[in-house]
């Protein structure tokens, strides 16, 4: 059984950090070109090696906020008043992520293992967030939409409202991500070579298609939407609102649940904690707790170099491709919007640009926006039903002795079988509302997360070794995430229960 690496000159001290949790053991930080096999690290290695993590998380953004509830509210209400959150909610959650990531890196551990450090202790702190995720994403409002692209793109029409076909196929596409993690060796560089391919067709796809249907004026307005604070437009909703901040970009609050990948691409010293290996991979150790580094002038010139991939990696991929990922598609709703003189609905929101495109320019635009339609939000189906899972695995590997002797020390034995029992659970659920409600409800339970976990970042990663603490600035931003993302939480619960805090 193979294992994590070892540093060649490891050391017996520990850091505590803490509490419930064992302290961690200190040793040298690898370097980049150790992790990646590689001689140096220019722009090529760059490319092929070490970015990708974002990639996951930037699949999942393009599905559910760029290709439904962004283009939702711009088909319903304009740009005005709309593109700025979408601009606030990108940099604010990219920000989020690299502190997220930062922790993975320093520690080896994966996000929801961390939050059993802080107080009182993961008793509380593990299972509830394996919960608040998990009960976030469930309702399937992913799948179902990638299924209604699927049926339209079969039978060259758009399903009819209640039809049962659509669930069956977002149903068929979960058991694809099923099979791409069992014939993967190492599950998150599946991800990341699926993500490669998808997302750089959806973007190089969309952006054609834009230049040949979207009129110069819309590329100005929704540029200038993005730019241009301004009261939210009259009759959009606060849920509606927090719904598109939520899930521009990722899923705010929440978005801890994929930075666990940096472990296992082997950012830092997660490449000394392991990873979760696929069926044909070779079985790997996975470290229960994290291991970190000295306080020394060797491993603070190696952290910088680590936190420099990462934000190579955050920016150069993940927000620039969120950025275009909302761009594109919304001026493609406002152009749909254009040609037929009506406005999307829930109902017929994850096909109506592709019907548009038929009625004005024939039949072959009609499939190709159905075939960036089903990869967009196939996308995001892979990376959130694989995080679900992979969230409730590294959690109850890493604080059950007791399961993790019944699986031998191989994660796998949980991974697989947990995926098949939430596959069952989520084609039950899809069938409960429609897509886009779904969605928005997910959207805006993500924004919970952004009432917890912000301070408890604050709480770790203020106590990791001094070069990987944040700077104030940094946690400035973490309470900027809790203001912007709480507020919207805080309404949704109040329009569930009653009255929104604010109307427009």
């Amino acid at each position: 059984m193979a294992g994590p690496t070892p540093a060649p000159d490891a050391r017996s001290a520990t850091r505590p950090l803490g509490v419930s949790r064992p302290d961690l053991p200190i040793t040298d930080l690898p370097t980049p070109e150790e992790v990646f096999g590689v001689r140096r690290i220019g722009p090529r290695e760059l490319f092929r090696h070490a970015l990708g993590p974002s990639l996951i998380a930037l699949g999942i953004s393009i599905g559910s906020g760029e290709w439904l509830l962004g283009p939702q509210a711009v088909g319903q209400f304009g740009f005005e008043g709309v593109g700025w959150v979408i601009v606030v909610s990108a940099v604010l959650q990219t920000l989020y992520n690299i502190e997220c990531s930062r922790y993975v890196m320093a520690t080896g551990e994966a996000p929801v293992v961390g939050w059993g450090r802080v107080p009182p202790g993961w008793f509380l702190w593990v299972p509830l967030s394996v919960l608040v995720v998990i009960f976030a994403f469930i309702a399937g409002g992913w799948a179902a939409s990638a299924g209604q692209g699927m049926y339209a793109l079969v039978h060259g029409e758009v399903p009819g409202e209640g039809a049962e076909e659509p669930r069956l196929w977002a149903i068929a596409l979960l058991v694809v991500v099923f099979l791409i993690a069992a014939g993967a060796r190492r599950v998150s560089r599946a991800l990341e070579l699926a993500n490669w391919l998808m997302v750089g067709t959806i973007l190089l796809g969309l952006l054609i298609l834009c230049l040949f249907v979207v009129p110069f004026g819309l590329w100005w307005d929704g540029l200038k939407g993005f730019v241009t604070p301004a009261a939210p437009p009259d009759g959009i909703t606060a849920t509606q609102i927090g719904g598109l901040a939520g899930f521009t970009a990722l899923a705010s609050g929440l978005n801890w649940y994929v930075m666990g990948h940096y472990r296992d691409k082997g950012y830092g010293m997660g490449h000394r904690a392991g990873f979760i290996a696929g069926m044909r991979g070779e079985r790997v150790k996975l470290l229960p707790s994290g291991v970190t580094f000295p306080d020394d002038e060797k491993n603070t010139a190696l952290w910088r170099r680590w936190y420099r991939l990462l934000l190579a990696d955050m920016w150069g991929v993940f927000f620039v491709g969120a950025m275009l990922g909302m761009l594109l598609p919304t001026i493609l709703m406002a152009r749909a919007v254009e040609l037929t003189g009506t406005r999307p609905t829930q109902a017929d929101m994850p096909t109506f640009v592709a019907s548009a495109l038929d009625a004005e320019y024939g039949r072959w635009l009609f499939y190709l926006a159905l075939l960036l339609g089903v990869l967009v939000l196939f996308s995001t189906q892979l990376g959130i039903f694989e995080g679900m899972v992979r969230a409730a695995t590294d959690a109850a590997h890493a604080t059950s002795p007791r399961l993790r002797a019944l699986l031998e020390g191989d994660p796998r034995r949980l991974y697989y079988p947990f995926m098949l029992v939430l596959l069952v659970v989520i084609a039950v659920v899809l069938h409960l509302a429609l897509p886009v409600s779904l969605v928005q409800w997910s959207a805006n339970m993500s924004n919970l997360g952004a009432l917890i976990y912000p301070f408890m970042l604050m709480y770790l990663n203020s106590r990791l070794p001094r070069a990987a603490r944040p700077r104030p600035w940094h946690h400035a931003i973490l309470v900027l995430n809790f203001l912007f993302f709480g507020f919207f939480f805080v309404n949704f619960v109040a329009d569930f229960v009653g009255d929104p805090l604010v109307t427009f």
